[in-house]
C-alpha cells in the first residue's frame, strides 16, 4: 500500500501528537506499505519543521529528518494538477496520482473536493488509524 502523508500531520507527529505520530510509526513499521514523496514534498516537509513559529526542538528535528529520510520513498512527479481550493497543496494530489497511492493522509478539510480528480482515499489521520491501523 502506498500513502502520502500531508505536512500538517508531519508537524502534528513532530509535536508528539499521539495519534500522527503513532500513525506515521505503524506506516513506517509495515513492510508492505510505503510513504510516498516527491522532492516537492520532502522540501516542504523539512522547510516546516524549522519553522521558529513551531519551536520544534534540534533534537525534535534531527529526529524526524532521519525519519524522513529513512523511511520515504521518492517518486518522480511528472503531472501538475490544478487545485484551485489552494494551489500550494496540489503537490500532495500530483504526488498521489503519480504514484498511484492508496491513502492520502491529512488533517487539512480542503482535500473533500479533491476526491473528484483522483482514485487516491482522503482520510484524516483519526479515521487512518481507526480503519487500518487498529485494525491490524
Amino acid at each position: 500500500m502506498k500513502v502520502v502523508i500531508d505536512t500538517n500531520v508531519l508537524l502534528s507527529a513532530a509535536w508528539r501528537d499521539k495519534s500522527p505520530e503513532a500513525v506515521i510509526l505503524w506506516i513506517a513499521s509495515h513492510r508492505d506499505w510505503k510513504w510516498i514523496v516527491s522532492d516537492e514534498i520532502l522540501t516542504e516537509y523539512r522547510e516546516v519543521l524549522r519553522r521558529e513559529k513551531f519551536g520544534l526542538q534540534s533534537e525534535t528535528i534531527e529526529r524526524w529528518e532521519m525519519i524522513i529520510t529513512g523511511l520515504t520513498a521518492l517518486v518522480d512527479v511528472d503531472i501538475r494538477v490544478q487545485f484551485p481550493r489552494d494551489q500550494k497543496d496540489a503537490m500532495f494530489l500530483a504526488c498521489a496520482i503519480s504514484a498511484n497511492a492508496d491513502y492520502f493522509i491529512t488533517g487539512d478539510r480542503d482535500f473533500k473536493d479533491a476526491k473528484k480528480i483522483m482514485n487516491t482515499t482522503i482520510l484524516s489521520v483519526s479515521m487512518f488509524k481507526r480503519l487500518v491501523c487498529d485494525t491490524d
